[in-house]
């Protein structure tokens, strides 16, 4: 049966615009109990209909804390629910490519987590599968929306600091350096953990979407510092992710970029305390970023940053304030509309097309890391010196 008929797709357009709110499924209780689930229910056209986690246990608490009507350990009901409008999938990314294609099969609009998917040829099939649809397929990079981010995306374009010569991102998240932190999926590669997809996906969507330049090639190097973990068993397991993803990168010419490079430090094991800046060097100045979006910008000729003050936006009370709850707080009422208004596109975020992009960066890091070379992505490179 062919699901997406113009008849239908007018009819569903009808019917999320008749709703009074728009109903979201959550599957996953980890990041999502903790940011998405309070931002959409901050959100006044919008309410949680269902949560459903590989632990009936974890899913039974979340409804309870959350009011929610409707908890489950099979994820297929959350995704098939018939008052679930929008499906967030916010689980390790081995499940995402048959959570994705089973909520489009249903008429689910879908938020889903990075990385999007455990390797190119799953993102492509999720991608295709999408094509055509009149609905939101979206990949939950949420920092875009800080009002930071948008801030300082508007000034590069501004040209208040010439062309782009060299972007920098430093990330460190010293709490994996603890070795009796528990063996879960975050430690296992074949359930897509490690700090290249939970972290290096953020960061190259952030250079590609803030310079509209894709990376041309790339040198990485990934690392495991703690090597075994202790299980819910109370067994040692081997940890198999990396909890360290460091990359050498060059982009293509535009209009910002002039045979940039990119140098990125990800470590989830380096002290003293988190660290999340971002920082762009032109030939007219530099702009940096820190982790809740402020502002700090410095002119050629002047010997220190100085920083730009405005609004930062709400963060989510009792949630560490890394910065990614303030762009989804943003990030969230903007979805919520989308779908009211009978929209299957919103200005800025990522899309399914964007975490392909992303995935095949992912893809050529991991090769590089392998063969102990820089990798070309097949995209015309910027020029070498």
């Amino acid at each position: 049966m062919e699901y997406f008929t113009p008849f239908f797709a007018h009819l569903l357009c009808i019917n999320f615009l008749m709703r009074d709110k728009i109903g979201i499924g959550i599957i996953g209780t980890g990041f999502a109990r903790r940011v998405q689930i309070p931002a959409f229910q901050s959100c006044k056209n919008s309410t949680i209909v269902s949560v459903a986690s590989g632990s009936v246990e974890n899913a039974k608490a979340t409804a309870e804390e959350f009011n929610i009507g409707h908890f489950t350990a099979d994820w297929r009901e959350t995704a098939s629910h018939k008052g679930v409008d929008l499906v967030c999938i916010t689980t390790p990314p081995n499940l995402h490519k048959e959570m994705t294609l089973f909520a489009l099969k249903h008429g689910k609009h879908i938020l889903c987590e990075k990385p999007m998917a455990m390797n190119a040829a799953e993102a492509v099939e999720m991608t295709e599968t999408a094509k055509g649809k009149p609905l939101l397929t979206l990949i939950d990079h949420e920092l875009r929306f800080q009002p930071g981010r948008q801030k300082a995306y508007q000034i590069l374009r501004a040209g208040e600091i010439g062309k782009i010569r060299h972007a920098k991102y430093i990330f460190q998240a010293p709490h994996r350096g603890d070795s009796n932190l528990p063996w879960n999926w975050w430690s296992d590669a074949d359930q897509g953990g490690g700090a290249l997809g939970a972290i290096n996906s953020h960061i190259i969507d952030s250079f590609q979407w803030f310079l509209g330049a894709k990376i041309s090639s790339i040198s990485c190097q990934m690392q495991t510092h703690v090597k075994q973990r202790r299980d819910s068993a109370g067994e040692m397991q081997p940890v198999t992710s990396d909890d360290e993803a460091n990359m050498l990168l060059r982009f293509s010419d535009n209009e910002l970029t002039d045979s940039a490079t990119g140098l990125v430090s990800v470590s989830m094991t380096e002290y003293p305390k988190y660290k999340n800046r971002l920082e762009f060097y032109g030939t007219e100045g530099a702009i940096g970023i820190d982790q809740r979006g402020e502002i700090f910008i410095a002119k050629a000729g002047e010997s220190d940053w100085r920083e730009i003050k405005f609004e930062l936006g709400a963060a989510i009370p009792g949630v560490p304030d890394s910065g990614f709850s303030r762009g989804f707080m943003d990030f969230a009422p903007r979805i919520v509309e989308a779908i009211r208004d009978g929209k299957n596109e919103i200005e800025h975020a990522a899309t399914f097309e964007d975490g392909l992009k992303v995935q095949k960066v992912l893809d050529a890091a991991r090769e590089s890391n392998t063969n102990g070379c820089a990798v070309l992505t097949g995209v015309q490179a910027s020029r070498f010196p």
